[in-house]
């Protein structure tokens, strides 16, 4: 895993010098403002809402609910280096997207991520009538009098699990969900929680790649694999004319403190501030030269919601012994909500509406 990591790194210090980031490519203007760079700040007037104003918040994300004591991870707010997020305007958004669909896919932390969309929304028009149906792996949240819709596909990894007399069989090079997403007008991809999942939180018995099997492969090299796989059905399939694509960036966990060079903790228990500054002790994430690359070399247009950095200076912003499973089940993965899935809305806001980002001279 070192040697991909490695060489991902270089990938992307390559990419760099040629063109720029991707995610922040797409942002920049001449003030070549970066959205995803800049630091956390507190801020009295944090958090965006109280949990106990939306009643569907799952019990995980819930963490003070849950008895969490402490309540400073509520109080910061992300400020980029060269402009100012604009306010998250729920109305505005309900309105801009009205008889659309909106519909995100993937794991647990894009539900965590809907999850926070859908109190946003709500809270900013709380008068107005909402449905929540749930079927299967399909959540569906919406707004009868905006006719928007804002839903939840459970797919952990975009390709397909397919069960088989061999036993649970993970198709990198398989896509059989596509019917769904073609019927949203934004698609917001997630995939990586479940890619390192070992023994019984594993959801498959075998690889196959092509017409090769194997019990196992570089989790790296097949995470990269599916990814190219679900980049050609982008670009077979979307129309960027009707379909706005997003892809989010790796949401980090905090399990093992000598990432950010805390050498008396042991993971995010305990945690109450954000690493400050800029850059994380622990360095670039091994997946995000993965994301970047395949996201770079696709035709259609896809933006790429550039959350590792920022997360990752969220120690502080985990359930950890406050989540659904209490402190025999510690949390570094998931978030709270309120919290980091807020800020990386406010982002999405953002990208969905470049025209209201306000540079800073």
């Amino acid at each position: 895993m070192g040697s991909v990591a490695l060489a991902g790194t270089l990938l992307v210090v390559a990419l760099f010098l040629h063109r720029g980031v991707y995610g922040a490519y797409e942002l920049k203007n001449d003030n070549k403002c970066d959205i995803f760079q800049g630091k956390w700040v507190y801020d009295p007037k944090y958090p965006l809402y109280n949990a106990s104003n939306c009643p569907f918040i799952e019990q995980e994300f819930d963490c003070r609910k849950n008895g969490r004591p402490d309540n400073m991870y509520l109080k910061y707010r992300w400020k980029p280096t060269s402009c100012k997020l604009p306010r998250f305007r729920g109305g505005v958004f309900l309105e801009r997207f009205r008889g659309k669909r909106i519909l995100f896919v993937g794991d647990s932390i894009s539900l965590n991520q809907w999850q926070s969309l859908t109190c946003m929304l709500h809270l900013a028009v709380p008068k107005a009538k909402y449905t929540l149906i749930r079927t299967g792996g399909l959540s569906k949240f919406s707004f009868p009098a905006h006719n928007v819709s804002v839903m939840f596909s459970r797919n952990a990894f975009l390709v397909d699990i397919v069960g088989e007399k061999s036993g649970r069989v993970l198709k990198l090079n398989s896509i059989s969900s596509g019917d769904l997403w073609k019927t949203a007008d934004v698609l917001i991809f997630d995939s990586w929680h479940w890619w390192l999942h070992t023994g019984r939180k594993q959801p498959w018995d075998i690889i196959q790649d092509m017409n090769n099997t194997y019990k196992d492969m570089n989790r790296l090299v097949a995470y990269s694999k599916a990814l190219n796989t679900w980049a050609k059905w982008v670009n077979s399939n979307v129309d960027n004319s009707k379909t706005k694509v997003i892809f989010r960036g790796i949401s980090p966990d905090h399990m093992n403190s000598s990432d950010w060079g805390d050498r008396n903790a042991k993971n995010c228990i305990g945690e109450t501030r954000p690493v400050m500054g800029r850059s994380y002790p622990g360095g670039r994430h091994p997946a995000e030269a993965i994301v970047e690359n395949v996201v770079r070399k696709l035709s259609k247009k896809v933006r790429l919601l550039n959350v590792t950095t920022l997360s990752q200076l969220r120690k502080d912003g985990h359930p950890s012994a406050y989540g659904y499973g209490g402190p025999r089940a510690t949390d570094c993965s998931h978030w709270c909500l309120p919290g980091v899935p807020d800020t990386w809305n406010q982002l999405l806001y953002a990208v969905l509406f470049p025209d209201s980002i306000r540079y800073v001279k």
